[in-house]
């Protein structure tokens, strides 16, 4: 009866993650593939279609958007002046959805925050229609199978990768360039790419936020499930496969310790976290609550998701979806519940209208890390760290993207009991805006391949790289550098960088935070390129760390960064005129033809003068 229910369970899973569309056929010729529809992917995909290359996307789900479309809908950011290139559009035409279809003074316009909290429905719409207008090809229900990998004088090449569909068929695409938009890394794997999986010791990178060891224990999983209290549009959660009522008895004793005020709440003290505000339509992104007594997510259930094969990932899902949709019903049914708290979580259930091919349940698990590689840069921790004397953080002069959420992990390790215990590993690490290097993508042996999710990292380091903007911008930036490889006939290791960072300031792409000249400005590119060169650096001085994010605003989110502002209208002082005339100096720009310190001249002034200068040269 065992082996009967665990096939049963198995079937299911099975079900999420296949679904039978095949594509055959004889081998495509491309100028780029894709493998991963996440948002990283989906950006890469859409940035390279739109420099007029031909792109497959190939998804190994029915599902594109990663967790964007699959519950994570409070989007992971701290201020909006960081939100920058494809993200930004994306969250514009959100909200230009919400305008639309309800009204610009209507309640899901004022919910859906700039465009950056939607339903996961909307997402995924959004997401289609921007690879549509890339005329980017879409492939779904293939999973990668193979490679042919070449030798070559300098760098290992891509040749070639077939995928296989649901049904067992099989195809085979020849590219060019190829991206690894996948959150595990798998085709950067199957390539034979340096990777890793776990957390460094403190002494191979010197973090302070690593273990004293290096050891395999990975950042936990857990769903972001769709909930809503609306009875128009509640389905009541059912037993999911699996379900054994002793394995939540032990969350009796906690909810009589008096602990837990609420089953649904916000931040703390509940057990379901209802990320607030609440999204359009009266939905809500349930979460794991951060250094709470009951956990949704489970670290070391997880530890062979990086490599596992489809079997082995599929076992891991129903686990994670048996337990916490499991202790959902069971709050909700068991009689030993306190009749307070039943009654309030029977208050809650699924999205009628979300999920409906996977009965209203997210079709993917939260998979905040897994695979790493081990590629030209490795990001660390002092990487996002201020510098010296500089309330900046340490710069990048090859930064293809920026972000300016910190380290940020729910744990790796739990400790004590099922519910009342403790996970360890776990950090929150505020940190200053910071700029990622373009070495994050770029493997050390294969001179077509970029891989813009499962960065270049450590354990710390990808826990400030880990959120779907800064992906986004990560995608992005790969998908121009594919371009650029293509135009110049050269291995993505010797990409012009210069080069790529003027593509992605004209894509309104950001490579350094900049308060108060955000994209559409005229003057976008121009502050960009003198941020990036170390213009921006060494102007306001290293402050602590309750005092690098702006006032906040609600949750997560805050007002701008202080000290993040170019102020263009500001005049120029003869201090600041000295060392930017240095700095023209270096980069070859004759100082004579720029504005000097008169009690007159402006920065904005001074640093179009040097970006007309740079560009006639």
């Amino acid at each position: 009866m065992a082996r009967l229910r665990g096939n049963v369970l198995l079937s299911v899973v099975v079900a999420l993650f296949w679904y039978v569309v095949p594509v055959t056929g004889a081998e495509q010729t491309v100028d780029v593939v894709i493998y991963g529809g996440t948002p990283g992917g989906i950006a890469a995909a859409v940035a390279a279609g739109r420099s007029s290359r031909s792109v497959v996307l190939v998804e190994p789900t029915r599902r594109i958007g990663g967790l964007t479309t699959s519950g994570l809908s409070h989007t992971d950011f701290h201020s909006l002046e960081s939100l920058t290139g494809t993200f930004l559009e994306f969250s514009q035409r959100v909200l230009a959805f919400y305008v639309e279809k309800y009204g610009p003074e209507s309640p899901q316009v004022e919910t859906c925050f700039h465009g950056t909290f939607a339903e996961p429905k909307v997402n995924l719409q959004i997401f289609e229609e921007m690879l549509t207008d890339a005329h980017v090809k879409v492939i779904r229900q293939a999973r990668l199978k193979s490679l042919d990998v070449q030798p070559g004088t300098e760098f290992r090449r891509l040749h070639s990768a077939t995928f296989t569909n649901a049904d067992g068929t099989e195809f085979s695409i020849q590219a060019r360039l190829f991206i690894d938009g996948s959150y595990e890394g798998d085709l950067m794997a199957l390539a034979g790419v340096l990777w890793r999986a776990g957390r460094e010791g403190t002494s191979e990178y010197g973090e302070s936020l690593a273990p004293a060891e290096t050891d395999r224990q990975l950042q936990a999983y857990n769903f972001r499930l769709i909930a809503t209290r609306d009875p128009e549009n509640r389905v009541m959660p059912e037993a999911p496969p699996g379900y054994h009522r002793d394995d939540f008895i032990g969350v009796l004793p906690v909810l009589e310790s008096g602990s837990i005020k609420r089953i649904f709440d916000y931040p703390r003290n509940c057990i379901f976290k209802a990320q607030t505000p609440l999204l359009p339509n009266g939905k809500y992104d349930i979460n794991d609550v951060s250094r709470g007594l009951v956990r949704l997510s489970l670290p070391g259930r997880n530890l062979n998701w990086p490599d596992g094969d489809e079997q082995i990932r599929a076992a891991i899902y129903a686990e994670h979806l048996r337990d916490q949709v499991g202790l959902l019903y069971f709050l909700q049914n068991d009689e030993a519940v306190p009749e307070h708290f039943r009654h309030e979580a029977r208050e809650w259930g699924w999205c009628r209208d979300e999920f409906i091919e996977t009965n209203h349940l997210p079709p993917q698990l939260y998979v905040r890390e897994a695979r790493r590689m081990v590629g030209q840069h490795i990001y660390i921790q002092q990487d996002s760290e201020q510098v010296p004397e500089d309330i900046r953080a340490l710069r990048h002069p090859d930064a293809i993207a920026m972000g300016d959420y910190g380290n940020n992990c729910h744990g790796t390790f739990h400790e004590g009991p099922r519910f009342g215990g403790q996970h360890t590993g776990e950090f929150y690490n505020a940190v200053p805006p910071y700029q990622i290097p373009y070495g994050v993508l770029v493997p050390r042996d294969l001179e077509n391949l970029l891989v813009p999710v499962a960065v270049s990292s450590s354990h710390v380091g990808f826990c400030a790289l880990r959120l779907e903007p800064i992906w986004m911008s990560l995608g992005q930036a790969a998908g121009h550098a594919v371009a650029m490889a293509l135009e110049e006939d050269t291995p993505v290791q010797k990409v012009d960088i210069a080069r790529l960072q003027c593509r992605l300031h004209a894509d309104g792409s950001a490579t350094i935070y900049v308060s108060d000249v955000l994209p559409g400005s005229p003057d976008f590119a121009a502050v960009q390129w003198w941020g990036t060169q170390g213009g921006l650096h060494g102007i306001e001085p290293r402050q602590p760390k309750n005092k690098l994010r702006g006032a906040k605003i609600f949750s997560q989110y805050s007002q701008a960064a202080p000290g993040h502002a170019v102020q263009l209208d500001a005049v120029l002082s003869p201090e600041l005129a000295r060392s930017w005339r240095d700095l023209a100096h270096r980069l070859g720009i004759p100082a004579e033809k720029l504005p000097d310190a008169d009690g007159k001249s402006t920065r904005g002034e001074f640093i179009r003068a040097a970006a007309a200068l740079a560009s006639s040269n």
